[in-house]
């Protein structure tokens, strides 16, 4: 069954890559000492400021370095082929993580053969079948599918409950898991996606609400006290444009859900600050940017990605909590309700 691992890892648990800075060292090695699949996001919105185009990639060599004195275990870096990305993949490749996630642009055959040449496997996230169909042809290790209901940035129109089967069909005998991301938070999820022909899943928006993650108080209490969300558009227009998002419908996104198309961050007051992969920041209201532990100014008014899943987290947990409970009530859940059907 999916608990047992995909890809060498003992748990078919993946922890989302989660922007800009949210899934830090402390998440991604207790995710991976807690036997799933820790992934960092690297830090590619830095490559965009000229002044620091080359330090990125040794920011990123730190990040990882930094989560290896946490844990033995191994672990991935996602990241956004949206924006440049070929230094951080080079400072990835060069400290021969175990898994490169790649998102949001095309996952090459040459990338692929790179990354393999190094011992790293490479899984790209898609949200359509024509996107599994093509990372298959690239000979990629796992592919994550990502149902419209996820949290964050959303590449696909379609929800998880018809994209995932037609992705296991498409794929069939070939040794390429599948792993369900968009809205799981729980056992029964894992469950669902499983029986859909997932041997794993992938959750963000439950990794944001634990204890290890980088993300402010603020941000972490919504995702408890808030069970509604919404896909949108408005937020980080300038800097990622044509990129949808699904964010808690806070009274921000309520009162500016239906802003003209012109509008973006850039035009907007500066509604707090935040300090991002070591950089200070001016935070514009409609920024794409969720706030991590060093943000301060009106943090309620900032971007709060979350999945539709939402409404089901009730509480702030370990991350190694939350892989044990997603594991335990999956055997659980199959023991007692789907054994000798």
């Amino acid at each position: 069954m999916g608990w047992r691992g995909i890809l060498g890892f003992e748990y078919g648990i993946v922890q989302a890559p989660l922007g800009p800075d949210i899934s830090g060292p402390e998440l991604v090695a207790a995710v991976a000492n807690a036997g799933g699949l820790g992934i960092l996001r690297a830090p590619d919105w830095v490559l965009l400021l000229l002044l620091l185009l080359q330090e990125a990639p040794d920011y990123l060599r730190e990040l990882i370095r930094r989560t290896r004195s946490l844990t033995d275990k191994p672990f991935g870096v996602g990241v956004v082929l949206a924006f440049p990305h070929e230094e951080n993949i080079k400072a990835i490749l060069s400290e021969k993580v175990a898994v490169l996630q790649v998102y949001w642009g095309e996952c090459s055959k040459e990338l692929v053969q790179e990354a393999h040449c190094v011992g790293t496997k490479v899984v790209p996230q898609v949200g359509s079948l024509d996107e599994a169909r093509k990372a298959i042809e690239a000979g990629v290790d796992a592919i994550i599918v990502q149902g419209y209901e996820a949290g964050g940035h959303v590449i696909g129109q379609e929800g998880l409950i018809s994209l995932l089967p037609r992705v296991v069909d498409l794929i069939g005998n070939q040794d390429i898991p599948v792993i369900a991301a968009g809205g799981i938070v729980d056992a029964r999820g894992y469950v669902a996606a499983l029986a859909l022909g997932a041997q794993g899943v992938c959750l963000g928006t439950r990794f944001v609400a634990t204890i290890e993650s980088c993300a402010h108080p603020t941000y972490k209490r919504k995702l408890v006290e808030l069970d509604k969300t919404e896909y949108t558009n408005i937020f980080g227009r300038a800097r990622w444009p044509n990129a949808p998002q699904r964010a808690l419908k806070t009274p921000l996104l309520n009162d500016w859900k239906d802003i003209p198309a012109h509008e973006n961050e850039l035009n907007q007051p500066v509604i707090g600050h935040s300090t991002i992969h070591g950089v200070e920041k001016e935070i514009h209201r409609l920024a794409g940017a969720v706030p991590n532990v060093t943000a301060s100014g009106d943090i309620e008014s900032m971007a709060m990605y979350a999945g539709q899943g939402v409404g089901l987290i009730n509480e702030i947990l370990s991350a190694g909590e939350v892989v044990k409970g997603l594991v335990e009530g999956a055997q659980l859940l199959i023991r007692t309700h789907f054994t000798g059907l």
